[in-house]
C-alpha cells in the first residue's frame, strides 16, 4: 500500500497543510510551500505501481471476515505500522506523528472531485467549545469545569454536492380567521382558500453526507458549506487531518438529496403565500432534470467529552466556524424554571429558550 508524506526540503521535516495560511508549511523552520508546487508528488504517485507486501506480526490468526476491514500501513519516516480501517484515507503515524496519506484509498473512483480546505485550525474549535457552554442557563455548573476533552480531531468528511433543476406545481391550503364577542358568546369564523404556485428553481450542491460513521443530523447541523471555495482535489490538503472515502455512494445518497430539495422547494414557494393565518401543503408534484453529483471532501472538527461518565459529541465546520452539539440538563434546574413559568406550551418554549439561548 503506497504512502505519500511531504518533506520540507529545508530541514526534511513532516510539512503539512496550514489552515491559516492555506498554505503547505513546515511546523519545525516555518518554511511555507504554495499547493501548485506539490502537484508532482501526486502526479509521481499515480506513475508508481503498489507492491508493498503484508507483514506478519506476533499473535493469534484472524477468524475468517475478521480483518477484512482493517488495513496495515509503513510509515515512510519512522518505519512504524500505521493501523486504519478500510475507509481511512488519511491518517498521523502514532509513533513519529509524521501525517501521512493512504494514497490507494484515493485512487480510482474514490478520487474525490474537489476539496474545501480547512480555514479554522484546533484552537479555534476549543474556543468554539467555550463559546458554545456560555448563555445556558440549564448547563450543570460542574460541567463546564469537570468536564474534559478526550479529543479534538480534524476530519475530511465526504460529502455528494447535488446539482439539479426542478419543476414544481404545489398547492397550499391556508386558513384566515375572524373573532368577536358580544354579550353572550365568542365567535370564531374561519375561511379556507386553496392556493396554487409552479415554477422552476435551481438548486445547487445539496450536500449529503456519504459516511456511514457521521451521524446525518449533526453533518447538516453544521452546515451549509461555501462551495465557492472549493479547490480541485490534491492530496496535500489532507496532511495533518484525518479524511474519510465515502461508504455511501451517490446513487443510495439520491433518495435523500431529492427529500432535502422537495422540502426546500416547498419552504420556498410557501414564503411567496403570505398575508393567511396558517398555511398547509396539501399537495406537491416535484420533478427534477440535468442533475449531476460532485464528491467532495469538507472540513470538520469532531470533538470527543467525557462529563459523569458519558460521552458528548461536538461538531465545528471547519469552513465557517459554526459549531453544534448536545449538552446535559441540571434536572433541579429545569423543574425549577417549570415550575415558576406554570404548565402549558408556554412553559416548555421558556424552557427550551433557557436551554438553548
Amino acid at each position: 500500500m503506497a504512502l505519500q508524506d511531504y518533506k520540507c526540503p529545508c530541514c526534511a521535516g513532516a510539512i503539512e497543510f496550514n489552515s491559516s495560511v492555506q498554505k503547505m508549511k513546515c511546523p519545525y523552520c516555518d518554511t511555507e510551500f504554495e499547493m501548485e508546487a506539490l502537484k508532482a508528488f501526486d502526479l509521481k504517485l499515480d506513475e508508481e505501481q503498489d507492491n508493498t507486501e503484508w507483514e506478519k506480526s506476533a499473535g493469534s490468526e484472524w477468524a475468517e471476515g475478521e480483518s477484512e476491514n482493517i488495513n496495515t500501513y509503513h510509515c515512510a519516516s519512522c518505519g512504524g505500522d500505521i493501523i486504519a480501517d478500510e475507509n481511512t484515507a488519511a491518517s498521523s503515524c502514532p509513533y513519529c506523528g509524521n501525517p501521512v496519506v493512504m494514497m490507494n484509498k484515493l485512487s480510482g473512483s474514490l478520487k474525490p472531485d474537489a476539496v474545501i480546505p480547512f480555514k479554522l485550525d484546533k484552537e479555534a474549535a476549543k474556543a468554539a467549545l467555550s463559546k458554545h457552554l456560555e448563555g445556558k442557563k440549564l448547563l450543570p455548573k460542574v460541567f463546564k469545569s469537570q468536564n474534559t476533552i478526550d479529543s479534538i480531531t480534524g476530519i475530511y468528511v465526504p460529502f455528494w454536492m447535488f446539482d439539479t433543476d426542478v419543476n414544481a406545481d404545489i398547492r397550499y391550503k391556508a386558513t384566515k380567521e375572524k373573532k368577536w364577542s358580544d354579550e353572550n358568546f365568542d365567535y370564531t369564523e374561519t375561511s379556507y382558500y386553496g392556493i396554487n404556485r409552479a415554477g422552476d428553481i435551481r438548486f445547487e450542491g445539496v450536500p449529503v453526507d456519504g459516511s456511514s460513521k457521521m451521524a446525518d443530523d449533526l453533518m447538516e447541523s453544521i452546515e451549509p458549506f461555501n462551495m465557492a471555495e472549493a479547490v480541485d482535489f490534491q492530496t496535500a490538503y489532507l496532511a495533518g487531518y484525518l479524511a474519510d472515502k465515502y461508504d455511501v455512494d451517490a446513487e443510495a445518497s439520491v433518495p435523500r438529496a431529492n427529500e432535502r430539495i422537495k422540502n426546500s422547494t416547498i419552504d420556498a414557494f410557501r414564503s411567496t403565500v403570505k398575508g393567511y393565518d396558517s398555511v398547509d401543503t396539501e399537495k406537491c408534484n416535484v420533478s427534477y432534470s440535468n442533475g449531476v453529483s460532485k464528491y467532495v471532501l469538507c472540513p470538520v472538527w469532531i470533538l470527543n467529552t467525557n462529563w459523569n461518565g458519558e460521552k458528548y459529541t461536538f461538531a465545528m465546520n471547519g469552513q465557517t466556524g459554526k459549531f453544534v452539539g448536545n449538552l446535559p440538563a441540571d434536572k433541579s434546574l429545569l423543574w425549577k424554571y417549570f415550575a415558576g413559568v406554570g404548565a402549558g406550551v408556554s412553559a416548555i418554549a421558556f424552557i427550551i429558550s433557557l436551554f438553548l439561548g
